[in-house]
C-alpha cells in the first residue's frame, strides 16, 4: 500500500528529530528486539505516540471491518482480493495475509506499549512529572489492553507478552498460548490500574482528550471487555458504564449524521478516534471502500453493504442510519449481488451497486476520516444489553429509545420487548443498525451466542448462479486460525480448530 507518516497528536509531544515507526520499527513477537534505553522526555514522549501510531496499521484500518463486517452479514468482500473473499465465505485459510498481517501488527503495538511502561520509569529527565510519567504508564496499560482485546477476540487465548522483549533466544520470545480468560483477566487488570492513573481529559482540548486513552475510555473498554469474556459478569459492566456516565468529559450522544459527516470529529460522543490529518497523514481506507463519483477511480471498491443489512435498515424504517451507513451509484463493473449486466454503448454503467459510507471523503488515498475506537453511543447500547441481562428491562428500554430517538425512530413497541430473550434480540439488531461498518458486528454474534445459526440462516443470492451461498458456519470458524508463520516460527503455539 503506501507508505504511512508519523502518527500527529495535535498538541500532545513536542517535534521530535526522527519517525516514531522507524524509532520502534518492531518486528511479531517471535523475533522481537527492542531499543536502548530512554533519558529524555522527548524521548519517552515519542515513543509513546509511536505505539498510538499502530492505530494507523492495516489491522486497524480495514482488517478489522473486514473481520468484524465482512465475516458476518453485514457486508461483502467486494474487490477482487482473494485473502477478504476468503472471510467472505468462511474459508480462511491459515496462510491468509491479513490473518498475519493483524497478528503482527497487534503485537506490534503490544510490544511498543510495554517498552514505554518498562522505559517511563527510567527517565531522569526533571521535565517529566511525577503526574505525567503515571499518566504515561497509564496511557500504555491502555494502549496494551485494547490490543489484546482485539487479539483475544480474533483468535481466543493467545500468547501473553507483558514485558519489553530484549531476548531473541527462543526459549524466551516462544511464549505457549494463555487461555482465553487469562487473557480477559489481563485486560481487566490493565485497566483498573489504568483507570487510577488516567484524568478524565487534559485540559480543553478536544483534539487531545479525544486522541489520548482517558479514564473513560479505560472504563468503556473495561465494560466491552467483561461482556465480552466467556462468562459475562454484566454487574460489572454497568459499574463500569457508571463511570463512563459520570466521568467530566461529559460523553453524549450526538446528531447521528454528524458522527460521520467528516467535520464533526473529536465531538462529544467520541471516547477515542483515530486522529488521521487530511492531506498530511491522511487515511487510505476512504478510497478502497468510496464510489467512483467520490473516490476518483473506476476499480471495484471493497467491503460493500449486504443486501440482508439493506433489509435490516428498510424493515425498520431507518432511513437516517441507513443513509447514512449505505450509498448506492451506477457502475460498470460486474457485482455478483447487486448485478451482473454488461456495460454496453447506451448503458456503460447499468449496475446499481451499494457503498459502504461511514467515510464520505476519500481525498486520494490521504482522507480526514476518521475511526472510532471507542463511542458512546456503543456503550449506551451496552448498557440496554446489562440492564436485560440483569432483569432490568423497563430501564433497558429506555436505553434503546435513546437511541433510535435521536434518528427519528418510534419507541419500541410491546412486541420488540415482550420478554427479556425478544428484547435481547432486538438490541442486538439495535446494535447492528447503530455500528455497522465500526468493526463490531462479528463480535456482537458470538457475545449473544447466535454467530453459527445467523450465518447458516443467511439467504444471500450469488446472481451468477442464481443460488444461495453456503457459509456451512460451524462453531470451529468462530475464531480466526493462527498464522501458519507464527506456528512455524513458534512451536509453543497450538492451532485453533480449523
Amino acid at each position: 500500500m503506501m507508505k504511512f507518516k508519523t502518527y500527529i497528536l495535535s498538541g500532545l509531544i513536542a517535534a521530535t528529530a526522527w519517525s516514531c515507526e522507524d524509532f520502534l520499527d518492531l518486528k511479531p513477537i517471535s523475533s522481537e528486539t527492542t531499543a536502548s534505553a530512554y533519558t529524555k522526555l522527548s524521548q519517552i514522549e515519542a515513543a509513546l505516540t509511536g505505539t498510538y501510531a499502530s492505530f494507523q496499521a492495516d489491522a486497524y484500518v480495514w482488517n478489522n471491518v473486514q473481520f468484524q463486517d465482512v465475516r458476518s452479514d453485514n457486508h461483502y468482500a467486494g474487490g477482487d482480493n482473494a485473502s477478504i473473499y476468503e472471510m467472505d465465505y468462511l474459508k480462511i485459510s491459515t496462510t491468509n495475509d491479513k490473518v498475519y498481517q493483524s497478528w503482527s501488527n497487534i503485537y506490534n503495538a503490544i510490544l511498543k506499549a510495554n517498552i514505554v511502561m518498562e522505559r517511563v520509569e527510567e527517565v531522569t529527565d526533571p521535565q517529566l512529572t511525577e503526574t505525567r510519567r503515571d499518566q504515561i504508564r497509564g496511557e500504555a496499560l491502555f494502549l496494551r489492553a485494547y490490543n489484546y482485546y482485539n487479539l483475544v477476540n480474533l483468535f481466543g487465548g493467545v500468547p501473553l507478552v507483558l514485558d519489553a522483549t530484549t531476548s531473541t533466544d527462543p526459549g524466551v520470545v516462544n511464549k505457549p498460548r494463555s487461555t482465553t480468560e487469562e487473557v480477559f483477566a489481563q485486560i481487566i487488570t490493565d485497566l483498573e490500574e489504568a483507570t487510577t492513573l488516567l484524568p478524565d481529559t487534559y485540559g480543553n482540548d478536544a483534539s487531545i482528550n479525544k486522541a489520548r486513552a482517558t479514564a473513560g475510555a479505560a472504563w468503556a473498554l473495561m465494560a466491552k471487555a467483561y461482556a465480552q469474556k466467556p462468562t459475562p459478569d454484566y454487574n460489572k459492566v454497568l459499574d463500569c458504564i457508571a463511570e463512563v456516565e459520570a466521568s467530566d468529559a461529559n460523553y453524549k450522544l450526538i446528531d447521528y449524521t454528524y458522527l460521520f459527516d467528516g467535520a464533526h470529529y473529536n465531538n462529544e460522543e467520541s471516547i477515542l478516534e483515530v486522529q488521521w490529518i487530511a492531506g498530511a497523514d491522511g487515511n487510505w481506507g476512504p478510497q478502497l471502500l468510496l464510489p467512483p463519483s467520490i473516490s476518483g477511480d473506476t476499480w471495484r471498491k471493497f467491503i460493500t453493504p449486504s443486501k440482508d443489512l439493506l433489509a435490516a435498515f428498510e424493515s425498520e424504517g431507518d432511513e437516517i442510519r441507513k443513509n447514512t451507513t449505505i450509498l448506492f451509484e451506477n457502475v460498470s463493473w460486474i457485482d455478483e449481488y447487486y448485478g451482473i449486466a454488461e456495460p454496453t454503448s447506451d448503458n456503460p454503467k447499468p449496475n446499481n451497486v451499494a457503498f459502504g459510507y461511514k467515510w464520505k471523503n476519500a481525498a486520494g488515498w490521504s482522507s480526514g476520516d476518521r475511526q472510532y475506537l471507542l463511542r458512546f453511543g456503543d456503550i449506551v447500547l451496552l448498557k440496554a444489553e446489562a440492564l436485560n441481562e440483569t432483569n432490568q428491562l423497563d430501564k433497558a428500554v429506555i436505553e434503546v429509545n435513546r437511541i433510535r430517538n435521536r434518528v427519528d425512530l418510534p419507541e419500541l413497541t410491546a412486541d420488540q420487548k415482550s420478554s427479556k430473550e425478544v428484547l435481547k434480540s432486538t438490541i442486538l439488531k439495535e446494535r447492528r443498525l447503530e455500528l455497522a461498518q465500526e468493526a463490531q458486528r462479528w463480535d456482537d454474534l458470538v457475545r449473544y451466542g447466535v454467530v453459527v445459526e445467523t450465518m447458516n440462516n443467511l439467504n444471500e443470492i450469488d446472481l451468477r448462479t442464481g443460488q444461495a451461498v453456503d457459509y456451512n458456519m460451524t462453531e470451529a470458524k468462530i475464531l480466526l486460525p493462527i498464522p501458519q508463520q507464527e506456528l512455524d516460527r513458534n512451536p509453543a503455539l497450538v492451532q485453533n480448530p480449523l
